[in-house]
């Protein structure tokens, strides 16, 4: 499978990472998020599904 294979997900943050717990702040680096209403484009895949489960309540997910 190539990147370019696979629906894509805009990913947004819109609550902060301030005060969570360690794990969840290294989830967010992860997504490459780093500031409140950044927003990424990644390919949908079971880890990027698992690192969004994670943090899911700070975060805005749309088909790109």
């Amino acid at each position: 499978m190539s990147k370019t294979d696979g629906k894509k997900l805009k990913i947004t943050l819109v609550k902060s990472g301030i005060a969570r717990p360690g794990k969840h702040k290294a989830v967010l680096v992860g997504l490459g998020l780093r500031k409140l209403n950044h927003s990424v484009i990644r390919v949908d895949s079971p880890q990027i599904q698992g690192m969004i489960n994670k943090v899911s309540h700070l975060l805005k997910v749309e088909e790109a």
